[in-house]
């Protein structure tokens, strides 16, 4: 793995899902430090965490090279780990403009790096994120990172970042489930938030 990675791993995985189970990318941008997460669903709709990972960027010289981290090393997780989906979370508004357009860069190359290597993409508000990882659209980061432990049964601490993007991961397979339960596309639900 690339040395701007901070790698958190419950256990060695191989390199494609479990037959039956779909393997699911969470990716949470950051100009700073890109959180990656890779769930496993199977067909009982039960979850577990495959990979997490912070992504270092403030190292770079500039901002283009952090662009080109972020698309370089999703990309050697998604070849190493062959997640099927891949969800992103949405863009809010930034406290300042030069902030927003930071993180829509940084979007933008996770992005490529995921439709690069094939999967499809499905977006994500941050209230629909908590709502349907903690039940509350305005659930505070500590509440959000306790639901994912306790939804994946990780016991250790979770890094913030990872365990937004996991959380993103959870929800695209909550709506999966729901849609394939309801027939109510995801998309559906998705525009509600």
């Amino acid at each position: 793995m690339p040395q701007g990675i901070t790698i958190m791993r419950p256990s060695p995985q191989p390199p494609v899902p479990s037959p039956g189970c779909l393997r699911i990318l969470g990716i949470d941008p950051g100009s700073q430090r890109t959180g990656v997460g890779i769930i496993e669903s199977d067909a009982t709709g039960k979850l577990h965490c495959v990979f997490r990972a912070t992504v270092q960027l403030a190292g770079e010289e500039t901002f283009p090279l952090r662009l080109k981290r972020i698309y370089d090393e999703l990309g050697e997780i998604i070849d190493a780990y062959a997640p099927g989906e891949a969800a992103v979370e949405r863009v809010f508004m930034a406290r300042n403009a030069d902030s927003a357009l930071k993180l829509g860069q940084a979007r933008g190359a996770a992005i490529c790096a995921a439709v690069g290597h094939g999967l499809r993409i499905s977006e994500y508000a941050p209230n629909a994120i908590k709502q349907a990882v903690v039940g509350r659209g305005h659930a505070g980061k500590e509440q959000v990172q306790h639901m994912v432990g306790i939804l994946l049964n990780v016991r250790e601490p979770l890094q913030p970042d990872a365990a937004d993007a996991l959380a993103i991961a959870i929800t695209h397979a909550h709506l999966r489930a729901s849609e394939a339960r309801t027939g109510i596309a995801a998309a559906a639900w998705r525009r509600r938030r």
